[in-house]
């Protein structure tokens, strides 16, 4: 809601510890709740994660504490995953990541005004004439003020927890997240599925848009001529365009992908995507956008989404995600593809592997979080007691 855009307003305007607080990523609410209750504080029904997470602050602060002992001491409350920017009433630009690194962050330099700014993506930089520096570290805080910048850590931990699905999908192509170009990143692992999955085909075709440089690399080590046999229709869509993030809406979102006929109708298509959610989209675009096409193999950058994520990605129940709804948790990849390939009415479908996403992102398997396909939360303080989507998203 309007009421929950971000940056929010934490404290009056005539408190000297009142800042404005913009938040990616996802906290669990009850621990929150539960600090604040000591502090005498009663949350009301509706108050978001971040709200929560800005009270709380704004008594340590009150109570003379830094910042950067607000967050040592509110650290073990914060379960989950948070990049922050903050703007103090005293003028000062803060950046905070979660010491995990879930989300990304990253410090740069506009030499234009001769200032410093922050963004979750490197391209939020280049968009305003200004330069990366580098990543926020995980657990650090970074103060910027009129006597310059100033670098703390509330807390360090030896085993970071990036999340792969920011290179896979989320992330902007031109984006670097720990010193990894997305493009480089995607691009590769469209060349570690050629070499796992060599398929006969006759072109190779991208589900718009975040699959394509994984579509050009499989096509480059295959041979097999790369075509763009969908588009998205942006003279009638507009808004998101992020179909799985809207559940109530991504029928639509895919609706307004259109074939190029002339490009895919008889051929064996090779379909290059991202992931496979909750198996809509790949149903609609395999059953109705290819439908004639000679036959659709569908490859997928992702790994078997077969758990929950709790740490800032949209799909925060188990019930909804098709991997787990018709394979369960035990079934082999094999397994997965026959089912998958069975139920979105594909010749047939491929997943990457965990193996394959780390050397195709260049990241090792344990800097990664890798909780929604292999269900190790151990990344995050405890696993959270959420269990339906509205609970999640109240």
């Amino acid at each position: 809601t309007v009421k929950h855009a971000h940056p929010l307003d934490i404290g009056s305007m005539a408190d000297n510890c009142s800042f404005r607080i913009a938040h990616n990523g996802t906290l669990e609410r009850d621990l929150l709740i539960e600090n604040l209750k000591d502090l005498g504080f009663s949350s009301p029904y509706g108050i978001s994660d971040t709200e929560l997470m800005g009270v709380s602050l704004h008594r340590l602060l009150k109570r003379g504490k830094s910042w950067i002992e607000a967050f040592e001491e509110l650290n073990p409350y914060l379960n989950g995953s948070f990049s922050l920017v903050i703007l103090t009433s005293g003028g000062e630009l803060i950046g905070v990541r979660d010491e995990r690194g879930f989300r990304p962050l990253c410090l740069g330099w506009h030499e234009e005004t001769s200032s410093y700014v922050l963004a979750s993506e490197s391209c939020a930089l280049e968009a305003i004439g200004a330069n990366l520096i580098r990543d926020v570290e995980p657990g650090e805080v970074i103060i910027i003020s009129k006597n310059g910048i100033k670098s703390e850590y509330f807390a360090r931990q030896e085993r970071h927890a990036h999340c792969p699905f920011e290179y896979t999908y989320f992330a902007h192509p031109s984006s670097k997240i720990e010193g990894i170009t997305v493009y480089n990143a995607r691009k590769n692992i469209g060349r570690i599925l050629a070499e796992k999955y060599p398929i006969e085909g006759d072109i190779v075709v991208p589900v718009p848009d975040s699959a394509r440089p994984a579509a050009l690399g499989y096509s480059e080590r295959t041979g097999i001529p790369f075509e763009e046999g969908l588009l998205k229709d942006r003279y009638k869509r507009k808004g998101s365009w992020r179909s799985f993030i809207e559940p109530e809406k991504r029928e639509t979102v895919v609706s307004n992908i259109i074939a190029i006929k002339e490009a895919v109708d008889g051929k064996r298509v090779i379909l290059i995507d991202d992931s496979i959610v909750r198996g809509t989209s790949s149903k609609i675009i395999v059953g109705d956008k290819l439908k004639n096409a000679k036959s659709v193999s569908l490859l997928l950058t992702f790994p078997p989404i077969i758990y929950p994520c709790y740490m800032g990605i949209d799909f925060p129940s188990q019930e909804e995600l098709l991997a787990y709804r018709i394979c369960g948790v035990s079934a082999s990849i094999e397994e997965i593809n026959r089912r998958v390939a069975e139920y979105i009415g594909a010749s047939f479908v491929g997943y990457n592997d965990v193996d394959g996403l780390s050397r195709g992102v260049g990241l090792p398997k344990d800097q990664m979080c890798l909780a929604c396909t292999l269900g190790d939360y151990s990344c995050l303080k405890y696993k959270p007691r959420f269990r339906k989507r509205e609970e999640m998203k109240s």
